[in-house]
């Protein structure tokens, strides 16, 4: 039984959220992220689409020596640092300044992909996978967490898919289906811990119907705002 992860923190905002998208390799967050921030623009929301690891200058520096596996010899809890300390800059230098301005930012990936890669298949203690998260978010925990499910083996496959003929899996693309199916397991079990923040969305069905799903999941939080429910054309698109 793992444990039970910190609840939200405080933190001061505006009208800005902050809105993640997790889940194992090819579940399509890249496509379903853009989706999403097409319909809000259209409704008039200032829209920001991020990505870990990465985001700002200094955090996209780190990226490229986690996802090449340059960082792999030192270890996990090396390549957890890493992480935390992207996430660090990433947060001071774009999330929480848009946030604050009133922007809607969602990101690729965030605080849970951490828990899941580094601290459930990685092996690391509960504890250090904590510290590590409180010092780096420092208070950025997500207004809402959408994660696409897939079974493993289908989103490996769609990620071959998209590469191109000589590309080379990254560093974590390339490991066991095993891993990724406990990965997957591990995603689930987070939705179920904290349901108030993490929605389930089923990424097997068409794209035009995981949009929906999503749209769906965000229309409370938007309605927050005052903001009505969504034209039809919006939630067609």
């Amino acid at each position: 039984m793992r444990p039970a992860w910190p609840g939200k923190q405080s933190v001061t905002k505006s009208t800005g959220r902050f809105i993640t998208f997790e889940g194992g390799e090819g579940v399509g967050k890249s496509t379903q992220i853009h989706r999403l921030a097409d319909v809000l623009r259209r409704r008039g929301h200032d829209v920001l689409v991020t990505r870990e690891p990465g985001g700002s200058p200094g955090a996209e520096a780190v990226r490229h020596v986690l996802l090449s596996g340059a960082a792999e010899e030192f270890g996990v809890r090396m390549e957890a640092i890493l992480f935390a300390a992207a996430r660090s800059d990433h947060v001071e230098e774009v999330i929480r300044p848009a946030v604050d301005q009133g922007t809607i930012v969602l990101c690729d990936r965030f605080m849970d992909s951490s828990r899941v890669y580094q601290g459930v298949t990685g092996n690391l203690e509960p504890q250090f996978i904590r510290n590590l998260e409180r010092i780096a978010i420092h208070g950025m925990v997500p207004d809402l967490t959408l994660v696409l499910d897939l079974p493993a083996e289908s989103g490996l496959r769609r990620a071959k898919a998209r590469e191109s003929k000589d590309a080379t899996p990254d560093r974590f693309e390339k490991e066991e289906l095993s891993t990724h199916e406990m990965r997957r397991e591990a995603f689930i079990e987070l939705t179920q811990k904290e349901p108030d923040r993490c929605k389930l969305i089923d990424a097997s069905r068409s794209q035009d119907g995981v949009a929906l799903a999503i749209l769906s999941a965000v229309e409370p939080l938007l309605q927050q705002t005052g903001e009505t429910s969504a034209p039809a054309q919006d939630q067609k698109s």
